[in-house]
Parts: structure tokens; sequence; C-alpha cells
């Protein structure tokens, strides 16, 4: 294959800056000062000598100039210093001897880790230097003056980490590079500029005339987007990402010619895209993506584009995908997840030969799914959340395929069994479709590599197919809303030594669990859902130190809820749901675990004392049970995180406890149903609050005054208790009818019919 010559320079040139690396022009042997000065430097700076792959090596036997990291001119004298990735912790100062090599061009202290070090003061000192990398070696502060002297430098990056910043202030941008008219390279992201409005742009046009590639990716920036660096005729990458420019992307950047990167993802832009900057003959790769308010549709593509990357996601652009996307040859990542697509995807796309990620996920596509036989290195597909229809293609040859998602979609028939046949294919999502049909079951799948099969809310029939007890490295396996059917024993899934998430819940299958066997589960599993699977029995999970979600609701499991659930996942379980069984109480003892956000318990047979529950649960269900008790004094004080908690028709007893005051996160508080007595209490405290029932009690009083402040509330019920006096009016109490009030006798006031009279008040 013959490469351009302009090309393979443009390359050469972009890995020498990329890297750090230079010419090493070496001499016989190097000059004793230079040795000298090095031996001093190694002194000087600490760094970690296990992880050192220069500075450990520099010895005073061995020529400098053949030292890791040390290039040298013909007479001797060092030029080029690449210290990155030595895990240097300290000791460079103003007084470093690094300073003191009067020759050096090529200087590299990137990714090292100063621990918030300053910049010194120095710098200035090395005149000849043109290269100079101190990226991500996690020094902070201001930075030094003298930078400004350095007037030969080609490549400068300052770049840093969000952890840690340096500061462009005072000195400011203008008066650091304002003498570097060599610079073509600028790299200073994650740096915080202070800079007025969109003056940092005209700035840098006026300063740097060679500038090639500009980076200044979370700097702080504002806009709006200026066009003077249009001017800079030279550029051919602009990476400004997450800045705040808040302005349309100019015109004028499409006459860019030697543009080959552009990328402004995140950066607050709107208007819609400028047609010219895609007519770019070198533009390789355009970033526009989280921009949410930028709109339009794509432009037409220019025959025999260089475009390779197309990155748009989660922005308004939308319409239909042009055909002319398939003028395109060299496109090999598409991402336009989140965007406003219409109409079926282009037949065009199929002639897209270089593709290897092609992402068009929760658009509005329609039609069919092309085939895309001709795509050989394609690895990732995703069509997730589209009303894509039709058949799933067969996807024969795609050998590259890894990844593909068509789940959230409409798209019906058999299950392509030609998709297991993909030698790389690890993860599939089929879920939220119409696919039907039965299995066979005679499929070889020994040597596969799916990892992730999810086959859930589907019109499945028939027995979970033999071959998928086959697959060697499954780890999540989703079954769950299909129409399997069949006995499966539980011990099938001790085959899966990777297994990590298991869902049969909403099927027609009935789970055997062989009573005193041990744990069917790999040590890796963290979900088990097995709701709705005609379980008589709990399955042995004491020794699953991994799992955090437990599902078993709706089964036929009875009697104890053993002591030793609460162990599961070593005090880490999450979420547990055993809801719509026929449990009657909790072994003693018990102790929840500190970690638990959910416990669903509703519409079992519990009796007797309530649980208290964890401080950190977030949604408890207790409904439907027959505790027949009351409601501890200090039930309230563990609510404090809880957004949902329901005890409806369980039986309770006693009066609501004023510490419900202080479940101040609560959004929805149901305890419908019972048999309360006393007054409502106050619980005004409870901002969130968007339902409210307790109907059906026997509660007396007053309605609190401070229920009609409650600007959230958009449900009320307090129908068919005791309660008296006027209903307290609030906007919010407007908007609830009789059917909120009724059946308490002397209750007066809108909207209920009975006037109040002053006696009455």
């Amino acid at each position: 294959m013959r490469i351009q010559i302009s090309s393979w320079l443009l390359l050469v040139c972009f890995c020498s800056s990329f890297f750090g690396l230079h010419p090493i022009l070496v001499s016989g042997r190097c000059l004793d000062n230079q040795k000298v000065l090095l031996l001093a430097l190694k002194n000087e700076v600490q760094f970690d000598s296990s992880l050192s792959t220069k500075l450990v090596g520099w010895n005073q036997s061995v020529d400098c100039c053949d030292w890791g990291g040390v290039a040298c001119d013909k007479t001797g004298h060092v030029i080029g210093l690449d210290l990155s990735n030595e895990s240097i912790s300290g000791g460079f100062n103003g007084s470093s001897s690094v300073f003191s090599l009067g020759f050096l061009k090529s200087f590299n202290l990137a990714y090292n880790s100063f621990n918030s070090a300053q910049l010194p003061l120095g710098f200035g000192k090395l005149t000849q230097v043109s290269y100079l990398n101190l990226s991500n070696a996690n020094f902070v502060g201001q930075i030094p003056g003298d930078f400004s002297s350095m007037k030969r430098l080609v490549t400068l990056d300052l770049s840093s980490s969000p952890y840690y910043t340096l500061v462009l202030e005072n000195p400011d941008l203008k008066m650091l590079i304002q003498n570097l008219k060599e610079v073509r390279e600028l790299h200073l992201d994650n740096m915080k500029i202070s800079t007025h409005g969109y003056h940092w742009s005209g700035v840098i046009s006026s300063s740097l005339p060679n500038l090639q590639v500009l980076s200044l990716k979370s700097c702080g920036l504002s806009g709006p987007l200026d066009s003077s660096l249009s001017m800079l005729k030279n550029l051919s990458v602009i990476l400004l990402d997450e800045n705040t420019f808040s302005s349309d992307i100019p015109e004028s950047f499409g006459s860019l010619q030697n543009l080959r990167v552009l990328s402004l993802r995140a950066c607050n832009l709107s208007g819609s895209l400028p047609k010219k900057i895609f007519q770019i003959p070198t533009l390789k790769t355009i970033d526009l993506s989280s921009n949410v308010i930028l709109k339009g549709p794509l432009p037409e593509f220019p025959e025999n584009g260089a475009l390779e990357n197309l990155l748009l996601s989660y922005t308004e652009v939308g319409g239909k995908l042009p055909d002319s996307i398939g003028n395109l040859p060299l496109l090999s990542r598409i991402e336009l997840r989140g965007c406003k697509f219409t109409g079926p995807i282009p037949d065009s796309m199929k002639d897209l030969t270089h593709i290897v990620y092609l992402d068009l996920s929760s658009n509005h596509l329609t039609g069919s799914i092309p085939s895309f036989r001709l795509s050989k290195n394609l690895a990732y597909l995703n069509f997730y959340l589209n009303n894509l229809t039709g058949g799933i293609p067969s996807f024969q040859g795609l050998n590259s395929l890894q990844f593909l998602d068509l789940s959230y979609n409409s798209l019906n028939g058999d299950f392509p069994e030609s998709l297991l046949a993909l030698p790389s294919l690890e993860y599939v999502y089929l879920s939220n479709n119409r696919l039907s049909g039965q299995f066979r079951k005679d499929i070889d799948v020994s040597s596969y590599k799916l990892r992730i099969l999810d086959l859930s809310s589907n019109k499945f029939v028939g027995p979970i197919p033999g071959f998928i007890f086959k697959l060697p490295v499954l780890s999540t396996l989703t079954l769950s809303e299909n129409n399997f059917n069949g006995v499966v024993d539980l011990e099938m899934f001790g085959k899966f030594k990777e297994l990590y998430a298991l869902d049969l819940s909403y099927n027609d299958l009935t789970i055997k669990v062989n009573i005193g066997s041990k744990s069917s589960f790999s040590s890796e599993l963290n979900t088990l859902k097995l709701a709705s699977c005609k379980m008589q029995e709990l399955p042995n999970l004491k020794n699953q130190s991994r799992l955090m979600m437990i599902d078993l609701s709706d089964n036929e499991l009875r009697g104890e809820i053993p002591n030793w659930i609460w162990e599961v996942g070593n005090g880490y379980l999450r979420f547990l749901n055993l809801s719509s069984n026929k449990f009657s109480s909790l072994q003693k003892p018990y102790t929840f675990p500190f970690l638990l956000d959910v416990l669903d318990l509703h519409s079992n047979v519990l009796e007797g004392d309530i649980p208290i529950p964890p401080r950190r649960v977030y949604h408890l269900d207790y409904s439907n049970n027959n505790f027949g008790s009351s409601i501890p004094v200090n039930f309230g004080n563990v609510l404090t995180s809880t957004l949902f908690f329901s005890m409806s028709n369980s039986k309770l007893v006693g009066v609501i406890p004023q510490s419900i005051r202080n479940a101040t996160s609560l959004r929805v508080l149901d305890l419908s149903h019972n048999t309360l007595t006393g007054p409502i209490p106050s619980i005004g405290n409870s901002k969130d609050l968007q339902s409210l029932d307790l109907s059906v009690n026997k509660l007396n009083g007053s309605i609190p005054v401070e229920l009609a402040n409650l600007s959230l509330l958009s449900f009320l019920n307090l129908s068919y208790n005791h309660l008296s006096g006027k209903i307290p009016q609030g906007s919010r109490f407007q908007t609830f009818t009789e059917l909120s009030f009724k059946g308490n006798k002397e209750l007066c006031g809108p909207p209920l019919k009975k006037s109040c009279d002053k006696k009455r008040i």
C-alpha cells in the first residue's frame, strides 16, 4: 500500500509531539559537566526507584548520553530530557540542576506526582527549549511569569488533571503567550484561565500565528465562541471541550481548510450545525456531543469525505439521516445517541466497510435494521430505544461484533440463533421487543464468549433452552417477563462459574429448590431475581458474600424469614423484596444490614412487633400484613432518609407517633385502612411530600394547618376518619376534591358542601 509522503510526515510530526519523541544524536562520550548536572538532578528529586525505568539506571560508570531519557547532540551536550512516568514526587525547585542545561531543547516531566507543588521559577533560563511537557504531573497554582521567556517553544503542554489545577491569572493568558510566536501546539487542559468573555480567542489568534494544535479543555472559558480563531489558517486540531461558550458555532470555522479534529463537547452550544464545517476535505473527527440545545439536521456529506468519527450524542440534532452518509467510506465511529433522528436507517450505511462503533440509540428511528454484511470490522452496534420493526438480521460474517443492543424496539419474529455463532460476541441485549417462538435444544455453544444475554420482556415460549446452561463464561442472564415454562432445578445455575446476575421473574416457571443443598450459585453473584417462580423453599444464600439485590416476591414461601438472610452480602445487602408470600414472622435475633436501601415485605401475614428498619432505607413497605400492634414511638427517627413508607392495611392500632415529623425526606406516606387513633401529627417539615393517605382510620382532631403549605402535595386522602373543624385553605388544598375529606362528619368548609358556622369554628 502506497502512503503519500505528506501524510507520512504529518503522522510523524503528530506522534513526535504527542509522545515527546525527538531525534537522539548520541556522541561517543558525554561532557563531564553535563553528567555532573544530571547526577545532581537525580540526587535532588525524590522518586520511587521500584517504579523508575530511567533515573534508577543513571550512574557514574555509564556514558550519560546512554542513560534512559537522555538525548545528546554531536558535541556531547544534553539536548533532550524525558523523565515522564518516573514517579517523581518532589525535590524540583528553582535551584534545580536542570535549569543549568543550557543546550536543552526538549524537556518532559509529564505523568509524575509532585503532590500539589508549585511550579518553580527557572524555566525562563531554558531559552533553547522547543518542546516542554509538564502535563499531569500534579503541579498546582499560578504559572510563573518567566515561561514567556521561552521564545523558541514549539510545543507547550501544561495540561493538568481536574484534581490538581494550574492557574493563569497573574500573569494571565496574554502575558504567557504573547512572546511565544513559534508555538504550534498549545495544551492547557483543565487549567483555570482568567479571561474576560471571548477575549481569550483574540489573544491566541494574535499571539500564535503558527498554531496548529489548540487544546483548552475544561478551562473555565466563556463565550461567545469567537470567529477570530478562523484566522489561524494552519489550525488542524481544536479541542475546547467542557467550556461554557453559550453561542453558535461560527460559520467561519468552515474556512479552516487544514482542520482534522474539531471537538466542542459539552460547551452549551446553540443554533444549527454549520454546513461548511462538514465540507472541509481534511476533517476526520467532529465531536459536538452533549450540547443539549444544538439543533438542526445533519448536512449532506461530500463524495469521498475524509470523516472518520462523527460524534453528536445528546444534542437536538435530528430529522432524517441523510443517504449521503454512505459517501464517507472511512467512517469508523458514529455516536448519535440521544438525538432527534427520525425515519429509516439509510440503506447506504451498509456500505460503511470501515465502521467499528455505531450507536444510534435513544432516537425515533423506524423501519428495519440493515444487514451490515460488508461491515466486517463492526464491533459495537447499539439501536436501543427506537421504533424499529421487522426481524433481527442474522449478522452473518460480522466476526468482530462484540456488543449488540436492540432492546426497547418493536422487533418481531424468532431469535436468530445464528447470532450465537458469532465468535466475538459477548453482550446481547434484546429486551422489550415482540420476539417470540421456542428455542432449539441442540446448539453447540462450548466455544462462545457470550457474557450477557438479556431476552426479557418478549414473548418467548417453551422451556429455558438447554444451550444456555452450556455458555462457558455467562455472567448475566435475564429472561424475565416471557412465557418460558417448565420445572427448573436451581442447582443447574451452579454451572455458571462467573454468574453475576440472574433474573427469571414473571414467566410460567416452577423453580425447584433442594432443601439442605449448598448454595447453587457462583461466589460472584450480585443480583438474584426469582419473582413469581412458584418457589416453595428459600434457596440457600448463606455463603453469597457479594449478593446485594434479592427479589423473591410473589412466590409460595412461608414460615419465618430466617435471620441469616440479613447477613447475605457480608452486610452489603442493598435491596430485599420478599413481598406477596406467606411469611408470618422474622426469626430472632436479627439485625438489618446498615446499607439496606429497599425493604419490601408487603402482602405477607406478618404478626407482632413492627421491625425497625436501618436508617439508610429509602423505600419501606410493610403494607397488607397482620401486625396488630402500634407503631413504635421512635419509629420516625429512623426514617430520616426514607422516601416511601407504607403500612396500609396492616391492622395497626394506637396513635401515629410524633416522631414521624422527623421523616423529612418522605414523598409518599400511606397508613390507610388501619385502626389508628389520636390527632394527625405535624408533618410540615416533610417539604417533599407528594402523597399522603391516612384514610379509613379513627383519627380525630383538626387537620394540621401546615399540610396546606406542602407545595408538592398532589395526592391527599383523609377520608373516613373522625376529623373535625375547618379544612385549612391553601394553594394545594384548592386542588383536592371532597373525596379527600368525605366520611368525616365534623369537617366543614370547602371543598365540602358543609359550611362552618362561627360557633363550630
